[in-house]
């Protein structure tokens, strides 16, 4: 058995296939000749015994008051007539014993006796095969009657070799066709194994399997099918996978060279501290410490980023009325030129939903901070918290800002995008990307668009209490 599958596990899925499929159809026409063969010759041999019961009762009709011995003794010849002989039942009482043509056996002096039925066997007569009749004839005799049976005989030796011949074709028919049935089915196979290996040589995720000429419907299409536009799917989601890891890495890099060189600067002006004034001591110790905090900060988001999934703390039973009058409060001391105005809802002041409390307070302090930096001086940022145990809870920030262009409403949750009233603002690009991960990571929706009246609107849309089922792993 080990060695069978290690056999199998060393031949191609198209060899096996082959063999299988050749196996099957052999193994049918093999059945079908042996069945055909095994009816040509019952009815070959049928049709003889049929023949010695016609001289049988043929015999009966003519005369059934015949004295034992020979009545027939031509049948060494193909043409002639069937041998003939009645036995009696005694053999002490039969005076022509010595003269038959048939051999006469206890079985037919139990015939002649009727203690036994009518039975058939093969015999030789003057050197040829022939097929015998024994039969009950009149009181105390029995009747013998044999033909040759070379003609049948050759009938059925010239049938089987034309069943073995038929069957040897089958079976060669048969592997031609498994092996191109084989080939043919499993032409997208061999080229979904062609593709990956391509991939896996080439690193390339952007090649593709062929499909046949058409949409693809998902209806009609056979297994293979369905398998390749399934593994061209997982290969554009790979693509793209592998280009916002590479786009990641770019703007990373892109980022992180000018708060380097600036660090860098600072550093180099310090290590030339004794050519400085104490003032310009101050400002390069502070721009350092500044820009030491911005990297430090940038480094946290991307990795946090590029982790692409929560950690994995335990889950809590959070409060969001509590959480978000928090991060409202701490917003008001990190942005005390902006008024922000907090509305909660009182059917939210009870609920509670499962998640990880510091990383919802980093979500909601990036929306909050991203609305206090575009709001104007003294303008209000409006944060309202709506929603009910049986219904969606709902938290929307508005400033009153300049807003979102229309242009930039899809890509303001890409990392590393700011919008070109933005890029003069303080910000790396990662505040909503962050958010919008945090929030997905939670079951929740976080969408942005253009407020009436002017400003951005962000929606961060939960789950109800009793459906949430916690940040996904």
């Amino acid at each position: 058995m080990r060695a069978h599958a290690r056999w199998r596990r060393r031949r191609p899925l198209r060899t096996r296939l082959a063999l299988a499929g050749s196996a099957a159809v052999a193994l049918v026409a093999l059945g079908v000749c042996a069945a055909a063969f095994t009816i040509v010759r019952y009815e070959l041999r049928h049709q003889l015994d049929l023949h010695l019961v016609q001289q049988v009762t043929l015999l009966q009709q003519q005369d059934r008051n015949r004295a034992p011995g020979v009545v027939y003794g031509e049948c060494g010849y193909l043409a002639a007539p069937a041998c003939t002989q009645i036995v009696p039942a005694s053999a002490a009482a039969d005076p022509v014993a010595a003269s038959y043509l048939l051999p006469v056996t206890a079985a037919t002096r139990q015939v002649a006796a009727h203690r036994r039925g009518a039975y058939y066997t093969d015999v030789q007569v003057s050197g040829h095969p022939a097929r015998m009749y024994s039969a009950p004839f009149a009181a105390g005799q029995a009747v013998q009657v044999a033909l040759r049976s070379d003609a049948v005989e050759q009938g059925v030796r010239q049938a089987g070799e034309l069943m073995a011949a038929v069957a040897g074709a089958g079976v060669l028919l048969a592997g031609a066709l498994g092996y191109v049935l084989a080939r043919t089915g499993l032409a997208p196979v061999a080229r979904l194994t062609a593709t990956a290996e391509r991939i896996a040589a080439t690193r390339d995720a952007g090649l593709r399997i062929e499909l046949p000429p058409g949409p693809p419907s998902g209806r009609g299409e056979d297994e293979v099918t369905r398998l390749a536009v399934s593994f061209n799917t997982m290969l554009g989601e790979l693509e793209q996978s592998v280009a916002a890891q590479r786009r990641l890495v770019a703007d990373a890099s892109h980022e992180l060279r000018t708060p380097l060189t600036a660090l860098r600067t600072n550093a180099e002006l310090l290590a030339r501290a004794e050519r400085l004034t104490p003032a310009q001591r101050e400002r390069a110790s502070a721009g350092l410490h500044r820009q030491l905090r911005e990297v430090t900060g940038l480094v946290n988001d991307l990795i946090e980023l590029a982790r692409d999934e929560e950690p994995q703390p335990l889950l809590e039973q959070v409060r969001p009325a509590a959480l978000v009058e928090h991060c409202v409060s701490a917003a008001q001391d990190h942005w005390p030129g902006v008024a922000f105005d907090l509305v909660l809802a009182p059917e939210t002041v009870d609920l509670a939903l499962p998640g990880v409390p510091a990383r919802l307070a980093r979500l909601l302090s990036n929306l909050l901070d991203n609305a206090a930096k575009f709001s104007p001086p003294g303008g209000p940022v409006e944060v309202t918290l709506t929603g009910s145990p049986l219904d969606l809870l709902e938290l929307t920030v508005r400033d009153h800002g300049p807003g979102i262009a229309y242009e930039d409403l899809p890509y303001v949750f890409d990392r590393f995008y700011r919008a070109s009233a933005a890029r003069a603002l303080p910000g790396s690009g990662l505040g909503l990307a962050m958010a919008r991960q945090i929030a997905q990571a939670h079951s929740a929706e976080l969408t942005a668009e253009r407020a009436p009246g002017g400003g951005a609107l962000f929606r961060l849309r939960f789950p109800t209490a009793r459906s949430a089922a916690g940040p996904s792993r």
